[in-house]
């Protein structure tokens, strides 16, 4: 008698994202002085990611608080795709969300699947990230640099989040639980001749990004 193949199930996750931003009022290099001169250290170079959203035309995922987003990371040497879903979101001071993240090989092909499944390019927005961590601490501080100003994220337990924000000087008072796409939306309220991307210069089809710029 034949073995029945195995049955596949999905994977079991408990990988919760927790995070804040605060926004820097000033030039990029001087925030990451203070983030050095506080024993963050560089560990991961300042990498260009474009992130591009997907939706239904119904926008069941934006309605639902959930995140479907591709990424395209140009560093110096290597250029990576990443697929990322976000569940639903808590924001009591934090944000905290079930990530799933996984890389592909063909971002090209990845569109056109979920094209196919009915899911289509949305909001999109660029920053320039650079990446910090201190020897003997599980949290990440990044440093992007945006087309709306330079944003702090620091990702981790919110006792360490706590702990590293104070010690850079600022308190839960300053502490930012919204998406890039929200406060986005915010800057574009307050700025009628705001362009619908988060982006550095005049979007180009999104195909295209899939190769070098």
């Amino acid at each position: 008698m034949d073995t029945p193949p195995a049955r596949l199930t999905p994977r079991e996750t408990d990988v919760t994202e927790t995070e804040i931003k605060i926004r820097w009022d000033g030039p990029a290099s001087d925030a990451q002085a203070l983030i050095e001169r506080h024993g963050y250290r560089l560990t991961a170079a300042r990498t260009l990611e474009i992130d591009q959203l997907f939706d239904r035309e119904s926008g069941e995922l934006k309605q639902s608080d959930q995140v479907l987003r591709l990424r395209l990371a140009y560093g110096q040497e290597t250029t990576r795709t990443t697929i990322t879903y976000k569940g639903p979101a808590t924001r009591e001071g934090y944000k905290s969300r079930e990530e799933i993240e996984f890389e592909v090989s063909d971002p090209d092909a990845f569109m056109l699947v979920l094209d196919r499944l009915g899911y289509h390019p949305g909001f999109r927005y660029e920053k320039f990230r650079t990446k910090f961590s201190a020897p003997n601490e599980s949290g990440l501080i990044t440093l992007d640099e945006t087309p709306i100003g330079v944003f702090l994220e620091l990702e981790g337990a919110k006792d360490w989040i706590d702990r590293a924000a104070s010690g850079l000087g600022f308190s839960p008072a300053a502490y930012l639980t919204g998406s890039y796409a929200s406060l986005y939306r915010q800057h574009s309220a307050d700025d009628p001749h705001a362009a619908p991307q988060m982006t550095f210069s005049a979007p180009k089809p999104y195909n295209i990004l899939t190769k070098q710029p």
